[in-house]
């Protein structure tokens, strides 16, 4: 790795400009505190809008800036004032921000806001096209720069490109609302690496670009136009050490003991968050007075601390939030309080560092609720600060990404107050023994996984799929060994061309009036056949009647039912072998009970198998049909002599030893031929790759691993290659 680029809306580094003069300051925020010192520790470059609008910089200022942040290795990204509102308080804050954490109702889906989006985006590629290398590894960071991975890789194609989301990624049901959900899953797919928090949220995206743009996903892997790309879940952490040891620093006891003389002998229940919507604040106060009502002999010995840190304050949803908080808070405090008791500490603002890890410190209990959240630090850098006796529990809910790492809390549901309730009267009650087992646990695991073990994760994992990547590259037909194969068939004079024909020769698979051969595709076909040195053979799974439509005008041979059937030229159709049907009985009803059960899908017979589509169904639910069935199939056919074969999108039972192979073998020891040529897209066409002599010119159609000696990408290149070989 030459360099690092990171990329995220905004840098490490926040610029203000008061009366002339130049402010630098370091970001508030979890990436920038994650990741500030990582960045250091390689030879790298962070590029992000300074937190300035431009219209108040001059050119020259501009450039003084830039060089300033340059000392920091930070590249900025200059946003007019127009371009923020639209693109980050618009549609990154309006429309993706709460789509993504379920708030479907505050989304606004508004055309102008999308192209703002866009344009920002293509900004943040220019600036980086500017700065990075081939050889760079470039990571992008969060929901702001969705578009970012394929933009850079048009300009980058070779580059190495990571994409980490720090929000939840929602379900196909929620995400398949956004207008523009194509392009923001093709833009992520640009990344050779696209990474979550959780699992969840990785099965969440997988589902989604199954549902939407069609492509296979299996062991985390999509298989997108042109490479593979890994999806994976890397939990983020924090930076261990100085969490577990900054309390001991003088200012942090100071502040704890100013906080505890406030409190005096009163347990601090501490809520630390942003002021956001999907944060559950409005709820915690709720469950919090719920508390206090059901068991009102904690009144006046617990306080509930609550640091809300303004965020997006011309957002109207956070407008109106803030003034539900203040009523609550007001509600409580009137209800419940007395002359020498205000049971909620209500601060609104942002803290400096020191003061944020002394209400760490000073409390009993962290309440972190929020109603959804894609990780959640502060439940982390809590229970990283109780160390050295000072203890403390924390009450997380079961909706932060967080929930799937920090078990030994006690975790609730945001929405339930009772559960709330309970778990704040067992976390009073909870002997110092019980918080000691419980956190050590937890501190262990944030130790060992902590921001920099992430990144390092994130990044290894982003040099493995490259590596993968390189492997199935080596095998991709280059313009050399194009050439080479071409000039083998000129040379040659007794030429066998056995080409698949869905997904080979033809994009579309599955039912057969859709796929039917166009014009182009018989005309080249047609020049092949009509070569006097050619034997060209159509080896397919259709039946032989489709087949004979399609192709019974050209002087090519025909093989059907992936070997059941085979035509030699200008001849009739004959079986390979002797061979029953009698087993469609008892496998037909199996079949049709999954028909039943899996709306969609349908059976297909042909003359000696029998196919379960299920194309048309529910990807997610036909996947998992699929499977059952094919787990029941195998069981019921174990004495049948039956293959039970599992295809695109199909289940097809038939007959056992007939395959593509085999039926191959008829032309392929016929003659002394001396230039063999075999084309196929799938697992059904290895048997054909298997049986090829090694003189043979062998092409899997796509970048899966295969026994064919080369692949090119797409059924496009494959007919420009046999368009160049017949001479169109």
């Amino acid at each position: 790795m030459d360099r690092l680029i990171i990329v995220s809306n905004r840098l490490p580094i926040s610029v203000t400009k008061r009366e002339g003069k130049f402010d630098y300051q370091s970001s508030i925020g979890g990436l920038a505190t994650g990741l500030g010192s990582f960045y250091k520790s390689y030879n790298s470059l962070w590029t992000g809008w300074p937190g300035i609008n431009s219209e108040r910089l001059s050119k020259e200022e501009k450039q003084k800036v830039g060089e300033r942040l340059m000392k920091d290795n930070c590249q900025p990204v200059f946003l007019s004032k127009r371009e923020v509102e639209n693109y980050y308080y618009g549609f990154s804050n309006r429309t993706i921000w709460p789509l993504f954490h379920y708030f479907t109702q505050h989304a606004t889906y508004n055309k102008n806001l999308w192209k703002a989006y866009k344009r920002v985006n293509e900004n943040f590629c220019s600036a980086i096209v500017r700065a990075a290398g081939e050889t760079d590894t470039i990571w992008v960071h969060d929901y702001h720069l969705m578009l970012l991975p394929k933009l850079l890789r048009a300009k980058l194609p070779h580059a190495s490109i990571g994409f980490f989301l720090h929000i939840p990624f929602p379900s196909f049901e929620v995400f398949r609302l956004l207008p523009w959900r194509e392009e923001i899953l093709s833009g992520l797919l640009g990344a050779d690496l696209v990474g979550f928090h959780t699992y969840d949220y990785v099965q969440h995206f997988l589902n989604s670009v199954r549902q939407l743009l069609g492509y296979e996903c299996s062991f985390g892997q999509v298989s997108a136009e042109n490479f593979i790309v890994k999806v994976d879940a890397f939990p983020m952490g924090i930076d261990y050490k100085e969490f577990s040891t900054i309390g001991q620093h003088p200012n942090v006891q100071k502040e704890v003991k100013k906080i505890k003389k406030k409190v005096g002998n009163r347990k601090v229940i501490l809520s630390v968050d942003r002021l956001d919507y999907t944060k559950g604040i409005p709820q915690r106060l709720e469950a919090f007075d719920y508390f206090l009502e059901k068991y009102p002999e904690y009144k006046e010995k617990i306080t509930l601390i609550l640091l809300a840190v303004p965020s997006r304050t011309k957002v109207v949803q956070y407008k109106v939030l803030k003034q539900l908080v203040d009523e609550l808070i007001g509600r409580i405090n009137g209800k419940h309080g007395t002359i020498d008791w205000m049971p909620v500490w209500y601060l609104y603002r942002t803290l400096p560092f020191h003061n944020l890890i002394a209400l760490y410190s000073a409390a009993d209990i962290a309440l972190v609720t929020p109603l959804r959240d894609g990780m959640n630090l502060i439940a982390k850098e809590f229970i990283a600060t109780k160390t050295d006796g000072n203890q403390g529990v924390l009450i997380l809910s079961e909706m932060a990404g967080a929930a799937k790492e920090l078990g030994e809390a006690i975790i609730v549901n945001p929405n339930n107050y009772d559960e709330i309730a309970e778990a704040i009267k067992t976390a009073l009650a909870m002997s110092k023994g019980e918080q000691v087992e419980h956190n050590e646990v937890i501190q262990d695991r944030l130790k060992r996984y902590n921001v920099e073990r992430w990144a390092k994760d994130f990044m290894d994992s982003l040099a493995e799929i490259k590596k993968h990547q390189q492997q199935l590259r080596a095998r991709k037909m280059t313009k050399k060994i194009r050439e080479s194969l071409i000039g083998d068939y000129f040379n040659s004079r007794r030429r066998l061309l056995l080409f698949d024909y869905d997904g080979t020769l033809v994009s579309f698979k599955g039912i057969p009036e859709k796929a039917k051969p166009d014009e182009e595709l018989l005309s080249f076909l047609e020049a092949l056949a009509m070569e006097s040195n050619n034997e060209l053979v159509i080896i397919s799974g259709r039946s032989k009647e489709v087949l004979e439509h399609w192709f019974g005008n050209l002087e090519v041979s025909l093989v059907a039912e992936h070997g059941v059937w085979l035509k030699q030229e200008g001849g009739k159709w004959a079986m390979i072998e002797s061979l029953r049907d009698d087993w469609k009985a008892d496998v037909q009803p199996i079949l049709e009970a999954f028909v039943d059960r899996t709306p969609g899908s349908f059976i297909e017979e042909k003359e000696f198998s029998l196919v379960w589509h299920y194309r048309k169904s529910d990807l997610e639910l036909g996947s998992a049909r699929a499977t059952e069935l094919k787990n029941n199939l195998l069981h019921f056919t174990a004495n049948l002599n039956l293959d039970i074969l599992e295809g695109n999108k199909v289940i097809e039972v038939k007959n056992s030893g007939i395959n593509k192979g085999r039926a191959a073998l008829c032309w392929i020891t016929k003659k002394d031929w001396d230039f063999v040529l075999g084309v196929g897209d799938d697992w059904t066409d290895e048997d054909l790759f298997d049986v090829l002599p090694k003189s043979a010119h062998s092409i899997k159609v796509g970048l899966g691993p295969s026994k064919a000696l080369y692949s090119l990408v797409s059924v496009g290149e494959v007919r420009s290659l046999l368009k160049e070989i017949a001479g169109q």
